[in-house]
């Protein structure tokens, strides 16, 4: 009689069910597992035999088949040990079949049957829960699967509890969850001296989630004013949360614990390649773009990065996605998050200095910042040149606001948008709205509709970038606690559209 117990297979943040099937019967000792395994599933018959060796449990002397349904579905990982040390010990009347039928099991065995934590707990509980089973993992793996709350989560710190859990001997207790905190308002905005217009333009791009490409000269604070943006940001709402932690415990970022609250903040290394930003690889794992998705994505040094790495960015920050395609498959991964760039004026970066002297300006400038395509520079809602500071303005006092305001006046600006899309769930911020939602929401007044039909004459401003121009104006009047978007409101959104780079 076949035992089964069950697991999940990950494609993307989307966890398949897979049914462990497992047949004792008479013919020559064997122990094979089919159904598609990699090297690591291949491997998990040593682990599962040392193990129940360990617990003094010796497998009978027969053929014994483990087979993970659907077939044709790639099994890759270690966390198939603990569903088929289950269904092995079901087949052999160790543990009751019923029980571990009702059951999703996940965790890596150590050969003295202890259970190792493995990624996807998070995505597992899902599952599960979609399946109304409960969900058996390592203990350490109990406090992230936890905040499902339809599903309940065991945890085990090895086998013999587990065998001791399902005897009733001694019952474990159900895991709870848990979570991280981080102390994002470590670097404060006042630590940031002068620099008052790239500060506000900072409060816009997070009330609004727009993003923001800062021009300027080394030393000039722009990497300092992106790390503060962490700490300005409102902390993530419980099903955004959710989201984000998917993704991390696909990519094993969850090991703490728990899932946090804190918006992720990505920084890439210009040398970075296509598959680290946007995801790729042999399992088609998450890039940064994803695991920044609901927080910043910082990208320093924007024109160093490799130009077709640049041009991927195009579609997740139109459509909050990315597509990994593979010959077997397309995983989507969520992307929607907050791009800063910053990038010096030229190669030698002092081409706006005038107490520098560059030798090739202007064109230093055009053929450096010219590495940045003309589409990819309009996606950007905000752009900004950040003006140097001399020594002397590093003795005054602090000025502006200290993060814990600015964070309060994002926070506010951030509900009224969440009471304003409350009916549309595709939409959190103004930076989502498109379309007649973003008329209804944005239209200026008579001034400031004037206003804006001559920029776009003036400057030239793509469809785009006037909707963007919309958007940016929108966030600035909920900052201002405005109903309406006025004059002053759009004039200031223009200042940031058009100042650093003109329209392409």
């Amino acid at each position: 009689m076949v035992a089964r117990a069950h697991t999940v297979a990950f494609e993307g943040v989307n966890a398949r069910p897979v049914e462990v099937q497992c047949a004792v019967t008479p013919g020559l000792p064997a122990f094979s597992i089919v159904g598609l395994p990699d090297k690591a599933v291949s491997e998990a018959r040593d682990r599962v035999r040392t193990a129940l060796s360990a617990l003094a449990i010796a497998l009978p002397s027969k053929k014994i088949t483990v087979n993970l349904a659907p077939a044709d579905l790639p099994k890759v990982g270690s966390h198939f040990d603990l569903p088929i040390a289950l269904g092995l010990l079901a087949a052999l009347d160790i543990l009751p079949r019923d029980a571990v039928a009702q059951t999703v099991a996940l965790g890596e065995l150590s050969l003295d049957g202890d259970l190792l934590p493995v990624v996807g707990a998070l995505p597992a509980a899902m599952a599960a829960a979609e399946e109304d089973r409960i969900l058996l993992c390592p203990r350490a793996s109990g406090a992230e699967a936890a905040w499902v709350d339809a599903c309940t989560v065991i945890g085990a710190g090895n086998l013999l509890e587990i065998v001791r859990h399902f005897s009733g001997d001694n019952v474990l207790e159900p895991s709870r969850p848990g979570e991280v905190t981080t102390d994002p308002a470590a670097r404060d905005l006042r630590d940031v001296k002068g620099q008052e217009r790239a500060k506000r333009a900072l409060e816009i791009a997070a009330a609004g989630r727009h993003h923001l490409m800062m021009i300027g000269p080394p030393g000039a604070g722009k990497s300092m004013l992106a790390a503060r943006m962490p700490g300005i940001l409102p902390p993530l709402p419980p099903i955004e949360a959710l989201e984000t932690s998917m993704i991390h415990s696909i990519a094993g970022l969850l090991t703490d614990g728990g899932i946090s609250r804190t918006r992720p903040f990505c920084e890439p290394h210009h040398t970075a390649s296509m598959a680290a930003l946007i995801g790729g690889g042999r399992t088609a794992q998450p890039g940064q773009a994803s695991l920044a998705h609901n927080g910043v994505l910082f990208m320093d040094e924007f024109p160093e990065f490799p130009r077709n790495v640049l041009e991927t960015l195009r579609q997740p920050i139109e459509t909050g996605e990315v597509v990994v395609a593979r010959a077997n498959a397309h995983i989507r991964y969520p992307a929607r998050f907050l791009l800063v760039a910053a990038a010096n004026p030229c190669k030698c970066g002092y081409l706006t200095d005038p107490a520098q002297a560059c030798s090739r300006a202007p064109n230093c400038g055009e053929d450096y910042l010219g590495r940045i395509s003309g589409p990819l520079m309009d996606r950007f809602d905000l752009r900004l040149e950040v003006p140097p500071v001399s020594f002397t303005d590093l003795d005054l006092p602090a000025t502006g606001d200290s993060s814990e305001t600015v964070a309060a006046r994002v926070a506010a600006a951030r509900a009224v948008q969440a009471n304003r899309f409350a009916d549309h769930d595709a939409l959190r911020t103004n930076a989502d709205a498109e379309g007649q939602r973003l008329e209804e929401i944005a239209t200026p007044d008579d001034e400031g509709r004037e206003l804006l039909t001559r920029a776009a004459d003036r400057f030239g401003l793509t469809a785009r970038g006037y909707h963007r121009v919309l958007r940016v104006a929108r966030t600035i009047a909920d900052l201002d606690e405005s109903a309406t978007v006025r004059r002053p409101h759009v004039a200031e959104a223009l200042s940031y559209r058009l100042l650093s780079a003109k329209e392409n």
